[in-house]
């Protein structure tokens, strides 16, 4: 491995991403969403889908990921090319000091490298970077948040290597194209709920899930529902059957839907597209759901689309409530930079410039330098008065 410290202040942008291969190689890119919407119905793919993704992207290590805004103490649910013991410590100890303390005051989706969420320069004398990237020759890493709320953040990150350089724009485009499809089979994958029980048959399997399950044929006709689906359908308040097709109370929605069953059909998971992860419905009484759609008429999940004579399946489950953290709001309101907001969530955190210092790895005049800006940005002189800022934009719905 070559000398780290060699590497430049400041981002480098390599041309081409070589062992991504070309990007106009569609057929490349379909096999791969079709693994990525494998995983959905069975989380254990998601081991091999993984690496399969590094590969398309240009990188050599990554994960699906979790991060709670609070405590910014993180979890890695599916990793690949990453030593356990490496794993471990990130859950543990390393996950705290990480640069994606800030990921959720991007967009959902959007592709963010390292250099955009902390000074390149200062991210390689950091903790983080010393003790868990350097160690295993890492050097960037692409990420985007899949579903955040005001406690907590899911996102994909691809890591890479020295050899690959910095995220360049060819692995940016990449992760673009496969970040909608990955963020979609994930959501499925929560409504599906399937955990470590398994079901005689798939109708069973379909009849234990909360969510609302129809498996339908091109033309929206119903082939089969689960008990939360029959209750729905009954309901008639935001689903209902008509003349055997699965029909909303939203004609915008149901036109878009019976859209989606035609070209799920027809193209299967291509057909879907990058767009439309969701499709929102709302009840009488104000309650909002969001219904998933599935094809069934590519990888393995052709098998249960053929079984039931079905092209689909819709999930229909209620929306998370989702909101702006508070980190988020005060980033906006003060015009925080990546950086300034993880320096103020640290001292919050943490404690004075020394300990926010020794926690990221970095001298105490960077910290200072930091600090003087939140002063200048926020109006408050000490602190204590930082603390007390973050405090009143805590939300007052929690416990």
């Amino acid at each position: 491995m070559g000398d780290l410290n060699q590497l430049p202040s400041g981002p480098r942008r390599a041309a081409v991403s070589p062992s991504a291969g070309d990007l106009s190689d569609d057929e490349t890119l379909t096999r791969l969403v079709a693994h990525i919407y494998d995983a959905a119905l069975d989380s254990a793919l998601w081991i091999d889908v993984l690496p399969r993704m590094g590969v398309f992207v240009g990188g050599q290590a990554g994960g699906i990921l979790s991060k709670d805004t609070v405590s910014k103490a993180g979890t890695a649910h599916y990793s690949f090319g990453v030593d356990p013991h490496y794993v471990q410590l990130y859950d543990q100890t390393h996950s705290r000091c990480d640069p994606v303390s800030t990921l959720p005051f991007f967009d959902v989706e959007q592709i963010v490298s390292i250099p955009e969420l902390v000074r390149y320069d200062e991210f390689l004398r950091e903790r983080f970077f010393q003790e868990w990237m350097r160690p295993q020759g890492l050097v960037d890493a692409a990420n985007s948040v899949l579903e955040k709320s005001a406690s907590s953040c899911s996102f994909l990150t691809i890591l890479r290597s020295e050899a690959s350089g910095i995220v360049d724009d060819e692995m940016e485009r990449r992760m673009a194209l496969i970040v909608p499809h990955v963020r979609r089979a994930v959501l499925i994958g929560r409504a599906i709920e399937l955990k470590e029980t398994e079901a005689a048959t798939f109708a069973d399997m379909l009849d234990a899930l909360s969510a609302g399950l129809f498996l339908t044929a091109a033309d929206g006709r119903i082939v089969h529902a689960n008990a939360a689906g029959h209750g729905m359908l009954d309901a008639r308040d935001i689903l209902r059957s008509v003349r055997g097709r699965l029909a909303t109370s939203d004609r915008h929605v149901d036109k878009i839907l019976h859209e989606t069953f035609a070209a799920a059909a027809d193209h299967g998971d291509a057909g879907i597209g990058i767009k439309g992860i969701a499709l929102p419905l709302m009840a009488h009484d104000g309650e909002r759901y969001v219904a998933h759609v599935l094809p069934l008429t590519s990888g393995a999940r052709r098998r249960a689309g053929k079984a039931y004579a079905a092209t689909a399946a819709v999930f229909v489950c209620r929306a998370a409530m989702e909101g702006p953290s508070a980190p988020e709001v005060i980033g906006k309101t003060y015009s925080l930079t990546p950086t300034e907001l993880r320096v103020l969530l640290a001292i919050v955190d943490v404690g004075g410039i020394p300990e926010v210092a020794t926690a990221l790895g970095v001298a105490d005049s960077t910290i200072k330098t930091h600090v003087g800006r939140l002063f200048e940005k926020t109006g408050v002189g000490r602190q204590a008065d930082l603390v007390k800022l973050i405090a009143g934009f805590a939300n007052p719905f929690q416990d």
